[in-house]
């Protein structure tokens, strides 16, 4: 079984109004990975990923692509001790 790992990853550039999050929350599905994603006063988007190793940073790696309309600048990325907690991956408000 896959080490399970959990990341939180804070995303800059054009990343809200253009459906980063429902997208991001798409691509967390398909690759079975639990946790959230949320719009940030300053214009950013945080996200918290926890799931096995590759599909974690799978994760990672697509935030780097982010939506159609989205231009990504930055993905900072801190890894955090694996809890556990989540069941679904949601779209935090």
């Amino acid at each position: 079984m896959p080490k399970q790992v959990r990341a939180r990853a804070v995303i800059t550039g054009k990343v809200q109004g253009v459906y980063f999050r429902a997208e991001t929350q798409r691509a967390a599905l398909k690759r079975n990975v639990l946790g959230w994603v949320r719009n940030r006063s300053n214009g950013s988007v945080e996200a918290l990923f926890e799931g096995d190793e590759p599909s974690v940073t799978g994760m990672l790696e697509w935030c780097w692509q982010g939506s159609q309309f989205s231009r990504v600048q930055h993905v900072d990325v801190q890894w955090e001790p694996y809890i556990g907690d989540f069941d679904r991956f949601d779209i935090v408000f």
